[in-house]
């Protein structure tokens, strides 16, 4: 008996990892054939940067929070968010900074850190205040969004063009463009993976909490996070490795704001998602994550995330990690 449970437990892991995977090559697929597409038709790269690759860096926890909402599992779809907002700024920042100080710019430490703060606190209050994150809230945090992007638009308008890949250049600049259905049959088959992840991703990570007799918000705080972060977590390392941490500051914080306003609020909108016993702890804690970080760049002349506050944040992950754990099993 034990060791059918535990078979069916590994077999469950892979599948997640699967699931993950599915995720990561469906947005992947997406993002590129999207862009590349949208090139085609002349579409600016500013509008190109701030829809496609922009909702396509979060399309993985997107896809689980629809899938985990449709199944009835709406505990998995808002830990998801907070824990990939854990592990973005812990443990991502964090190792990335451990491995070589990582540099604020001056729009992260006066915009977006300040802006990460607040609608993690916007967030807060809508979960305390109903059972439910509500369809109008989900509309509130959307309408966020769009002034969050204004505010992109406004400080950085060249930024967007170097965060989309010219694929359609060989090494001698020639153009080499495709026939227009083989980006649509590639943005198809983003999409295929994107479902059949997703509802990997949940149905496996349900039956897992059901098995081990954990709550799904385990799950959902750890593993499944952690399978939707691999992307923006491989990116990072790399980058502090490569002595050239600069961008992964932004990146984070752009990617935390953009998982509570776009996500959580499009995932609302199309069904209330309802609270979970906890809620409160993971909300404080998403603040208190992100206040640190603006501490730390702020403390200092060289305005950059030192070493031993990446040790700090692991320390202080591993710390909450642990008593969530505690208090829910």
């Amino acid at each position: 008996m034990i060791t059918t449970l535990l078979s069916s437990n590994v077999v469950l892991l892979v599948l997640i990892a699967f699931g993950c995977f599915l995720l990561i090559k469906g947005a992947d697929y997406l993002v590129d054939n999207a862009s590349r597409l949208a090139r085609y038709f002349n579409v600016p790269a500013l509008v190109i940067g701030m829809t496609v690759v922009a909702f396509g860096t979060s399309m993985p926890e997107f896809v689980v929070n629809v899938f985990a909402s449709g199944a009835g599992n709406p505990t998995l779809a808002l830990t998801n968010i907070y824990g990939s907002n854990f592990i973005n700024v812990m443990v991502i920042l964090g190792l990335s900074s451990v491995i070589y100080p990582i540099k604020s710019k001056t729009n992260s430490r006066k915009t977006d850190i300040p802006i990460a703060i607040g609608v993690s606190i916007l967030l807060l209050i809508f979960n305390l205040t109903g059972a439910v994150i509500a369809q109008l809230e989900g509309v509130i945090l959307l309408l966020c969004f769009c002034g969050f992007l204004y505010i992109q638009y406004k400080n950085s308008k060249d930024d967007f063009l170097d965060a989309i890949p010219d694929k359609e250049q060989n090494t001698n600049g020639e153009n080499v463009n495709k026939p227009i259905w083989k980006y649509v049959l590639m943005i198809l088959i983003g999409i295929g993976c994107l479902t059949c992840g997703g509802q990997i991703v949940v149905k496996s990570a349900t039956a897992l909490a059901l098995n081990l007799g954990i709550s799904d918000a385990i799950i959902g705080l750890t593993i499944v996070a952690l399978g939707t972060s691999l992307p923006e977590l491989a990116t990072s390392c790399v980058a502090a490795y490569k002595k050239d941490p600069d961008i992964a500051l932004g990146n984070i914080i752009g990617s935390n704001i953009f998982n509570i306003l776009m996500v959580i609020g499009l995932s609302s909108v199309i069904l209330p998602l309802p609270v979970y016993d906890g809620v409160m702890v993971d909300g404080v804690m998403d603040i208190v994550a992100a206040a640190l970080v603006y501490l730390f760049v702020m403390t200092n002349k060289q305005h950059e995330i030192k070493r031993w506050h990446g040790i700090l944040l692991l320390l202080i992950y591993a710390g909450y990690l642990a008593f969530r754990i505690t208090s829910i099993l």
